[in-house]
């Protein structure tokens, strides 16, 4: 073990006075994370973390998660020291407008920040993910002698991190599947935003993370510098367990009056504060933002050790290229965040059929076509796959080989090992998702989730993330309306639809059959730069006849005419989307019975729809044509732009209620007979 000396101390109080100064200057910020975990951080980052700052995106690079995001200007002064492009001009600009410094990182605007965090627990749950990630990658690439896969995923974490569900239930996935590779420093600094932590938390941490089968450290000073790496070497020794190293700190440590307070927390510590802590740190008061010339040589030393690193790795890659061409052609394309060609040449075509299939059976034969061209699209269920048809068949089941037994049931077929494409989360669909989100972070992988459509309530924390993220993960729905049926309305999904279309760079798709679900996995596949949720049946639907409606790729802009009426001249227009699209069709031809002439219009996706030049919109739905009915299973909420002020919307404004979906639909009024008589209560209206 390497020796400290002052200059380590130097260095490190450069990270704090760096915090504080940036803090105080935005007048806004949390100081007392800064101070208190800089030399835990300031180990990790010199003395282990495999990084190279020149080249923030080198894919064998160690990860890194700041979960206790609050605390980031300690972020942004390791990575301006180390020499990341951060410059001190941007941490002068700590939490101002367009600045490179928000106040809680953000994945995509800072080079080297892995993930955006600040929802608490959500750090640690990518970190799970991205653990994932580099065990499937290592077990699916490396070679004898040729080990091309092989870094670290860390996270520092807080209090608040662990009082979070989400953290719990990524933390039993991670003990479960013993990854060994994944380790965090847990800031035990006994303060929390509101007070001291016996406030609200005084369980055993240790002992219940020893229960999730992590291997447990405890370090009693987190100013112990030779402690601190060996807990993190012991760490990166221990391979069967995730590890927690417990680091008992103190909040704004330094502080001669703020030190252990939780006024440390959340607040800056005020001029004159900032002032007495530099010098009681031994740290020259002014002027502010001042960096010692040799803890700057000392930080910048990570340029030459990075670029080594990277160096020695890519002679290890030139040697596996040579040896596995293929396999070394298939990790370049995949990390480049590319898709192989003809990835889609055995999705199915649906055969118009009356009586037709759920989109989420058509779904899960999508799916398994795609996966076998796409080796890097992997994902799982919570515990629901029977339901919702997302098995990848004779791909393997995600888990330590270890875990293996003989009287295992539910395997997919293809073994255990961290090979195996089937994640099973378990009934953890909060964790599945924030997960899912590291996996995708890390690179080279496409993940999917599934889970009932209910449940993306449990979701929309990590759904949100991805999307402000621009995170390619797909989000599998399944039982998507009150048809979901006889489990009544603790399952049925009524203002879901709403909500997840209010996200920003989400992109919701719910198609109307089974070709139009194809439609929706290709769109899923091929938005590469935000996530899509795909939104699917329970019941069967009719696959319709293409040769008499339009073609199903019309799905990729949001809306379509699906059905027209004679000479492109509607009386009105029905609008749909999902399941209720074969309602419109069968109520179009009661009223053409009558003369009246309506124009169908699925609409499975708003965001792609609204992506469209104006003149399709308005081709699609004419300004001209004020008759407008929209059908949905679900709160009006948001239709209202596409009816306009004469329009209509045929929805549901309360829970929903357990009866077998036919009775159910009937009750709630969607029904082609239902459906065509308020379209005749419309045109009389409009009269």
């Amino acid at each position: 073990m390497s020796n400290f000396s002052e200059l380590d101390q130097l260095s490190i109080n450069t990270l704090r006075a760096l915090a504080i100064d940036g803090i105080q200057n935005a007048n806004s910020g949390h100081p007392g994370l800064p101070l208190g975990a800089a030399p835990m951080a300031y180990v990790l980052w010199t003395r282990l973390l495999k990084h190279n700052p020149a080249n923030p995106q080198w894919c064998d690079r160690d990860r890194f998660i700041l979960s206790g995001g609050h605390g980031s200007m300690l972020l942004y002064a390791l990575l301006h020291l180390t020499g990341y492009p951060l410059t001190l001009d941007d941490l002068k600009q700590f939490r101002q407008w367009d600045s490179l410094t928000p106040g809680h990182p953000e994945r995509g605007l800072t080079a080297g920040v892995e993930v955006t965090t600040g929802p608490l627990g959500q750090g640690f749950a990518n970190g799970v993910g991205m653990a994932i990630a580099e065990a499937y990658l290592a077990a699916r690439y490396n070679r004898p002698a040729h080990e091309i896969v092989n870094h670290f995923t860390y996270a520092l974490v807080t209090d608040g991190d662990l009082m979070e569900g989400v953290a719990s239930e990524a933390a039993s996935l991670a003990g479960h599947l013993k990854l060994g590779k994944l380790i965090y420093l847990y800031d035990d600094n006994k303060i929390s935003l509101a007070g001291t932590t016996n406030l609200t938390f005084t369980e055993d941490i240790g002992e219940r993370f020893e229960a999730y089968d992590w291997h447990v450290q405890r370090v009693a000073d987190g100013n112990d510098l030779p402690a601190l790496q060996a807990a993190l070497e012991n760490a990166q020794a221990e391979t069967t367990r995730p590890s927690l190293i417990i680091v008992r700190t103190h909040i704004g440590f330094g502080s001669p009056h703020k030190q252990d307070t939780f006024e440390a927390h959340g607040s800056p510590l005020g001029v004159e504060e900032v002032k007495a802590t530099k010098k009681n740190l031994g740290f020259p008061e002014e002027p502010a933002f001042f960096i010692p010339g040799a803890a700057l040589e000392n930080f910048r030393a990570a340029l030459e050790q990075g670029q080594l690193a990277e160096n020695e790795w890519n002679v290890k890659f030139s040697a596996y290229a040579a040896a596995y061409p293929e396999l070394a052609r298939e990790f370049e394309l995949i990390m480049r965040g590319a898709i192989p060609d003809k990835w889609d040449a055995d999705i199915p075509t649906f055969k118009p059929d009356a009586k037709g299939i759920s989109t989420r059976v058509a779904g899960g034969q999508v799916l398994d076509a795609i996966a076998k061209n796409i080796p890097n699209l992997i994902g799982g269920s919570a515990d629901l796959d029977p339901s919702t048809m997302t098995a990848l068949k004779g791909m393997g089941d995600f888990q330590a080989a270890a875990l293996e037994h003989g009287d295992t049931q539910g395997s997919v077929g293809g073994g255990w090992s961290f090979a195996g494409r089937n994640i099973h989360f378990g009934v953890r669909e909060h964790a599945m998702g924030s997960a899912a989100n590291g996996i995708a972070a890390h690179g080279g992988l496409i993940p999917f989730t599934a889970t009932f459509f209910i449940f993306s309530d449990y979701m929309r924390p990590a759904i949100r993330l991805a999307a402000l993220m621009g995170l390619h993960v797909i989000f599998v729905f399944t039982h998507d309306s009150i048809a979901l049926g006889e489990d009544g309305p603790t399952h049925q999904p009524i203002e879901q639809l709403a909500a997840l279309r209010a996200l920003p760079h989400l992109s919701l798709i719910r198609p109307c059959d089974a070709n139009e679900t194809a439609e929706a996995w290709r769109v899923a596949i091929q938005q590469t730069h935000q996530p899509t949720a795909l939104v699917l049946t329970r019941q069967n639907l009719p696959t319709l006849d293409r040769t008499q409606f339009a073609p199903a790729s019309e799905l990729r802009r949001g809306a379509y005419i699906l059905a027209d009426a004679p000479n492109g001249q509607p009386d009105l227009i029905l609008i749909a989307s999902g399941s209720e699209v074969s309602l419109l069709v069968q109520a179009r031809e009661k009223l053409a019975a009558e003369n009246i002439h309506a124009r169908v219009v699925s609409m499975p996706s708003w965001d792609l729809f609204e992506a469209q030049p104006q003149a399709y919109r308005d081709s699609v739905l004419p300004p001209s044509v004020h008759a407008r009915l929209a059908v949905e299973a679900g709160v009006p909420q948001g239709w209202h732009k596409y009816v306009g002020a004469q329009g209509a919307i045929l929805g549901i404004e309360r829970y929903g209620a357990s009866a077998p979906y036919q009775v159910l639909f009937e009750k709630f009024g969607f029904t082609a007979e239902h459906v065509a008589a308020r379209a005749k209560q419309l045109l009389q209206r409009a009269v």
